[in-house]
């Protein structure tokens, strides 16, 4: 899908996709929290609207941030996964990772996961994104 874009500049190019209050949170919950389905993503801290969730699923979707197939245990429900675009933004999460950690309050996980990010950042993307690329599903 060919997103509007404001300008040609790559940030403003990127915010037209991932820019939202809630795009990346979303990845975030299918990259590190390990959710998949529209009632696991209602369930997040952040408490997102469902008439938002489902727009936002939309979106991710037509952007080839995220595809969606059938769940493998539930036919009543859709199961989403990033797609290898998508697991291409692990690194982006992990840089506000640590920048929220140095500037922001966060909770003692987070900066314990901050903490070790920090001690070992390569590594630790290297191991999640094989991880990640084990699951993606392309189409």
């Amino acid at each position: 899908m060919k997103i509007k874009q404001r300008s040609d500049c790559p940030i403003s190019s990127a915010l037209d996709v991932i820019g939202d209050k809630w795009s990346l949170l979303i990845v975030r919950d299918i990259m590190m929290n390990g959710k998949n389905t529209y009632n696991e993503f209602l369930k997040s801290n952040e408490k997102i609207a469902t008439n938002v969730l489902a727009d936002r699923l939309s979106m991710l979707e037509k952007s080839d941030i995220i595809t969606k197939e059938e769940h493998p245990e539930s036919k009543a429900k859709i199961y989403y996964k990033l797609t290898k675009k998508g697991i291409s933004l692990l690194p982006v999460l992990i840089e506000l990772i640590l920048w929220a950690d140095e500037y922001l309050p966060v909770s003692s996980a987070a900066i314990t996961y901050g903490y070790a990010l920090k001690k070992d950042k390569e590594k630790i993307t290297r191991q999640m994104m094989r991880t990640l690329l084990k699951h993606i599903s392309d189409k």
